[in-house]
């Protein structure tokens, strides 16, 4: 999205540029945050990215930000104004996660990975819009209404962490907070042409990422994650070593000692590449889109291979991610609920197998079949360690399309999509995020291109455990070398 007065404004400078602005007084905190304000109030409207706007806190954070500065504080993201996804709890405003019974709900307190950003300077100018529940590729409620995509106001900016997305692509902040369970950081990045970090398991806190009212506790939930997402690698990085390290009040303060990136030029990295999947179809835009790039990675001198034979399963992959998945989100279902998938799911002959007869038995899987499905994780999880041995990172697709148009269906497994013209379950998107998802490993998402009706198309960039920071120093090469975001335009219709 581009505005007539773009080439004149801060919009979509990253933290890097906005930072040297800043130190060297050629612009204020309190200038910066007027100037992401005032394009809020004017473009977001169709958009409708910043649902929760905390303006008049932000202009008091940033005046102390800028008589910080002039005492000659440097923190890392000291004067950069920023927004977090709203089921983020932040002291003082609503945490919803959609739910209508929690409309007047507002925290005490911030979460963990907000007090780290409010830590190194950052401003926190409001929260970006969600799905209910934060369970859905779109981000729509009844709280807050529809976010819908920059780049093309009829689809979808993907969810949950949708707003976050559509944030970055409307030049609103030039840094986001979201989480990701199944792909809900990468999903809305892949959608909106952005960047996204799915970090690995563990090392960012989810404390106070909690449905609202829930006791904000140092908790590591099973496959969810909090990561950043920004409109270049490099911001990426910058924010991961702010929200990287134990959640322990005694040693806050204390980063985690990630491993270095393991190669600082473009053609030292061994990439390996994943094209297809043996559960779903992936569309001619999305493959050609990945064709397209591997083809200029070997142009650039990268050693690119397509030979899958240490690739773990990715079939059971996916099926144990579902397993997993599924019992860890009927954990939090009422009562009611959770009783009738599980009356449901014992009337099932044993012969009936189908998709969403699968996914209820997932639901109410038994403690000792859970543990049976971690077991299998562990080994798929041990085959991994030895992809990485011999690679660097992996390539694969995001999603099977490009961004998808609304559909609002109540019950998601009535909803359907097409893939090159052919109908899928809309809940069966989901194989290409489970091979980081169920591994716990990092995966950084880059823009690469666009469909051939404009919209844009991302790739995950999946590397070893604890390999934040190869994926991130890749996302950056390519960026450099290649290209990466470009701000769409506002009002844009896509015809496919």
């Amino acid at each position: 999205m581009r505005h007539d007065d773009d080439s004149n404004s801060p919009a979509y400078l990253s933290v890097r540029e906005l930072r040297a602005l800043l130190k060297g007084g050629e612009l204020s905190a309190v200038e910066l945050l007027e100037s992401l304000i005032c394009r809020i109030e004017e473009l977001d409207g169709p958009i409708n990215a910043v649902v929760v706007r905390d303006f008049e806190r932000a202009r008091t954070a940033a005046r102390l930000a800028d008589d910080m500065r002039r005492r000659g504080d440097d923190r890392p993201l000291l004067g950069i104004p920023m927004t977090v996804k709203e089921s983020f709890n932040v002291a003082g405003l609503p945490t919803t996660w959609g739910f209508p019974a929690a409309r007047d709900f507002v925290a005490d307190d911030d979460a963990a990975a907000v007090e780290r950003l409010k830590g190194a300077g950052a401003i926190i100018i409001g929260k970006t819009n969600i799905p209910v529940a934060i369970s859905d590729w779109q981000s729509f409620n009844p709280i807050y209404g529809t976010t819908n995509n920059p780049w093309d106001l009829s689809r979808s900016p993907g969810g949950s962490s949708g707003g976050s997305a559509a944030a970055l692509a409307a030049g609103f902040v030039p840094l986001e907070l979201g989480s990701d369970l199944r792909g809900s950081l990468r999903v809305p990045a892949h959608y909106c042409g952005v960047y996204g970090h799915k970090p690995t398991h563990g090392i960012i806190p989810l404390r106070g990422h909690v449905p609202p009212g829930a006791e904000a506790l140092p908790t590591t939930r099973d496959l969810a994650v909090a990561g950043p997402l920004a409109r270049c690698a490099e911001d990426l990085g910058s924010a991961l070593e702010v929200l990287a390290g134990p959640d322990d009040p005694e040693r806050e303060g204390f980063s985690l000692n990630l491993p270095a990136a393991r190669h600082k030029r473009l053609r030292d990295f061994r990439i390996l590449v994943l094209k297809t999947h043996p559960l779903i179809a992936t569309s001619t835009a999305t493959v050609g889109a990945l064709t397209r790039f591997v083809d200029q990675l070997m142009h650039a001198g990268v050693s690119v291979s397509d030979d899958h034979t240490l690739v773990p399963d990715l079939e059971r992959t996916a099926v144990v991610y579902t397993k997993l998945f599924m019992s860890l989100i009927a954990a939090y279902w009422p009562a009611e609920v959770y009783d009738r998938i599980k009356t449901t799911i014992a009337a099932a002959p044993a012969h009936i197998d189908g998709a969403r007869i699968r996914r209820g038995r997932a639901a109410v899987l038994s403690h000792r079949d859970w543990i049976l499905a971690d077991q299998v994780r562990a080994s798929l999880r041990k085959s991994w360690h030895a992809v990485f041995r011999q690679f660097d990172v992996v390539l694969c697709p995001t999603m099977p399309t490009p961004a998808l148009a609304h559909d609002h269906l109540p019950d998601q497994e009535e909803r359907r999509i097409s893939i090159d013209g052919v109908e899928m379950s809309y809940e069966d998107q989901d194989p290409w995020l489970s091979i980081a998802s169920l591994s716990g490993l990092p995966s950084t998402v880059a823009p690469i291109g666009r469909s051939s009706s404009g919209l844009p198309i991302g790739v995950q960039i999946i590397g070893p455990y604890l390999g934040d920071r190869t994926t991130i120093a890749f996302a950056d090469l390519i960026e450099r070398e290649f290209g990466g975001f470009s701000p769409p335009r506002l009002g844009s219709r896509s015809t496919a």
